[in-house]
């Protein structure tokens, strides 16, 4: 039996490594998950399609019987102390969800739309965020950009900032000085703003909505309620977010800009003690030195880190950190809207303070290797070369696609992310089904892998290992690889020597021979000879 408690102090206390909560927890889990698929269930029919979803209360005989399935399931999971009453608004939202994803109205809506006819507009986005998304047929707009971040979005942010800086707390003794921060436009789409929100409660700034929900005004909030310091950020905004959000880049530098002339105590207030800092080593004022948002050049997109590193054109990494700090050095100025200027040295100034770097992954649907935007814009081994210390700052990553928001070390990441995906039997024998693109995108995965290794140091060498005994030392895997994409299979043999060539990966001669070999093997049948 399972007592009342507060599933904020439950999450909080597994994530401490707390066992009996941990087990709580995924009891929770499996026990919303049962209850979740006993609804589902009642509406699909024997060819195991939902067509028309039955309300909760529709089986009158069922819950004369002892109530619905989905109290059922509870139930047996120990939860006996719920009763259906209890459930019925819940599970009549999840009812509505139901509708939403099997009320497809793709062919209808282009059949309208190639008639002249009125389609139905409606926001793009996660529907596992915001249902609304569905169902499918619409005519999509994303947000209005004006309206970021909403209360929500703050809300979230605020949880999320929390625990970054209770990790980072805990495992240094204190707080961090600066965080550098990366904003996807995107992402910031299908959350609302949560990052954008996270950079405005990191240094200490609650945005204001006017009665249309507009965010145009901010106010800092007081040392005495923000409870802690206020942490200086270095924000890398992607050339979409820039595109798109170039408002929320005014309030951003707004945010900045007013915290650092604000007259606190430098210790409670890392803004301005940095601030002050360079203002003396640029001979400027202090609102100008708090220059903290950054992008590319107007029309350039990415620092083309990925780029190099998917050709493998590179000679070393620090020509990818010399890339990503001329092609994202170019600063934002509130005072001067519209004009982004070319500030790299300021860029690297500020980094050069960072003690942690920071990104989100907001969605189930996009992991760390499943593109390279990710490690083409991670600062971490640039802030590394840039302290003068030679400390290589923590690297944290959010993962919000779940209830309980958890925040994992980068090398943590890339290691779940591996077991999950790279290293997944049944993702790869899912991605060999698909045959020639499938192979092509195991590779794309390892070499995304492998940017990790370039840009932050963040993979274990069990990760190459263990992709090696898959896929290199198996004689069938070769075979089946080799047979569906052998251009994508040598891309991934010449991916194993170069992580092995660059100090990547340590493995025995004997392995490193079987690759060579194989590249010769390969790249003879691909020629034809």
């Amino acid at each position: 039996v399972v007592e009342v408690a507060d599933i904020e102090d439950i999450y909080r206390s597994a994530n401490a490594g707390n066992l009996d909560d941990n087990l709580l927890s995924e009891n929770i889990k499996e026990a919303i998950r049962a209850a979740v698929r006993a609804s589902v269930e009642r509406s699909t029919d024997a060819a195991g399609r939902v067509t028309e979803v039955n309300p909760m209360m529709a089986s009158l005989g069922a819950v004369l019987g002892g109530g619905s399935p989905m109290l059922s399931a509870l139930k047996k999971q120990g939860f006996d102390k719920v009763q259906d009453p209890d459930l019925e608004k819940l599970f009549g939202y999840l009812e509505f969800c139901l509708k939403q994803v099997v009320a497809d109205n793709e062919m209808g809506a282009l059949i309208e739309g190639l008639n002249g006819e009125y389609t139905l507009p409606g926001p793009g986005g996660d529907p596992i965020r915001n249902p609304l998304v569905l169902p499918t047929g619409k005519n999509m707009h994303a947000l209005d950009p004006q309206a970021i971040p909403t209360i929500a979005a703050c809300d979230c942010a605020k949880v999320m900032v929390d625990r970054l800086l209770e990790r980072q707390v805990a495992e240094e003794g204190e707080y961090p000085e600066s965080i550098a921060f990366v904003l996807w436009g995107t992402d910031n789409i299908k959350t609302y703003g949560e990052s954008l929100a996270q950079v405005l409660w990191m240094v200490g700034v609650r945005p204001l909505p006017d009665s249309l929900g507009r965010v145009n005004q901010i106010e800092a909030i007081p040392l005495e309620e923000l409870g802690r310091p206020r942490v200086d950020v270095v924000v890398t905004c992607s050339g979409v977010f820039r595109d798109l959000f170039i408002n929320q880049m005014n309030l951003l530098d707004r945010a900045v800009k007013l915290v650092a002339e604000l007259d606190e105590p430098l210790d409670q207030n890392f803004v301005r003690k940095h601030a002050l800092e360079q203002a003396e080593e640029f001979g400027v004022s202090v609102r100008d030195a708090a220059t903290r948002v950054f992008s590319n050049a107007a029309g350039s997109y990415s620092a083309n880190v990925g780029l190099a590193i998917e050709n493998g054109g590179w000679e070393g990494e620090q020509q990818l950190q010399e890339q990503f700090t001329s092609r994202k050095g170019f600063a934002f100025n509130a005072d001067r809207p519209g004009i982004l200027d070319d500030k790299a040295d300021m860029f690297k100034s500020s980094l050069k303070k960072v003690d942690v770097t920071f990104q989100n992954l907001d969605s189930s649907e996009i992991s760390l290797t499943d593109v390279s935007h990710y490690f083409d814009s991670d600062p971490t081994k640039v802030v590394g070369s840039l302290r003068t210390d030679g400390k290589k700052p923590s690297s944290f990553v959010a993962d919000t696609t779940t209830a309980n928001g958890q925040v994992r070390t980068l090398s943590e990441t890339v290691r779940l992310d591996a077991r999950t995906k790279l290293l997944n039997p049944k993702f790869y024998e899912g991605m060999l089904k698909s045959g020639y693109e499938g192979t092509r995108e195991i590779t794309k995965r390892l070499r995304n892998t492998m940017g990790w290794s370039a840009t932050a140091g963040a993979v274990d060498n069990f990760v190459y290992e263990d992709a090696n005994d898959v896929f290199i030392a198996d004689e069938e895997m070769q075979k089946r690889l080799l047979e569906t994409n052998p251009n994508a299979f040598r891309d991934m043999v010449t991916t194993f020597l170069e992580a092995n060539g660059r100090g990547y990966w340590e493995t025995s001669e004997e392995n490193l021979d079987r690759l060579r070999q194989l590249y010769a093997e390969v790249d003879d049948k691909i020629e034809g000879l």
